[in-house]
């Protein structure tokens, strides 16, 4: 009797330690497991945070970068700049033209007479003539979509283009006209006609 009461105390003290030890090995895994899961949601949260703050401060710099990004300036020299230079040189050059002209006599001549076709006056009427070319080419370059046949010839841009052709055409001619003759013919008129076309076509458009 005392035996079985003995063993039976056995048993039931063995299975209290039995329930104790498993209790107590959830408990470790439990508590195991927790600070793992807390690790891994803190890393997540961090990451988060992390990549908030590279966020935000991506877009502080390129907030920053716009902000101090200088204003846009347009280069000195353009096709349309070119043009309106090439225009006033050519009006310059027709003045010093006019103003360099030698007093020839269109009357009666000696013999020996020979024009001087290789003076100031000669080369700075060519050079105008050359400028006068290039200051059409130029605007014909730039300007091209701005010459309208259907606006009519009273149309600023239109006009601009008419007198400065004609004005350029004029004071050719003349230059031509008195190069090629081997006595002094009359020229002056029609070059300057030419420069005060062309000085009209650019105030049109001034």
């Amino acid at each position: 009797m005392q035996v079985s009461c003995r063993l039976s105390k056995l048993v039931a003290v063995a299975a209290l330690l039995a329930c104790a030890g498993t209790a107590y090995a959830q408990d470790g895994f439990a508590g195991l497991d927790t600070p793992a899961r807390s690790y891994v949601q803190d890393a997540g949260a961090f990451m988060l945070a992390a990549n908030e703050t590279e966020v935000a401060s991506g877009k502080s710099a390129a907030a920053s970068s716009v902000a101090t990004k200088p204003e846009y300036e347009p280069p000195l020299l353009t096709g349309s700049n070119a043009h309106m230079y090439l225009g006033l040189a050519t009006i310059v050059a027709a003045g010093l033209t006019a103003v360099t002209a030698p007093g020839e006599n269109e009357g009666a001549l000696p013999a020996n007479y020979k024009r001087d076709t290789n003076g100031t006056h000669a080369h700075l009427a060519k050079t105008t003539v050359a400028l006068a070319a290039a200051t059409i080419a130029t605007g014909l370059w730039t300007h091209w979509d701005d010459f309208h046949l259907e606006d009519g010839i009273a149309d600023p841009d239109n006009l601009h283009v008419l007198l400065g052709v004609t004005g350029a055409a004029l004071m050719a001619y003349a230059t031509n006209k008195s190069a090629k003759s081997a006595v002094p013919v009359s020229h002056a008129g029609l070059a300057e006609l030419g420069a005060l076309g062309m000085v009209a076509a650019i105030k049109l458009t001034w």
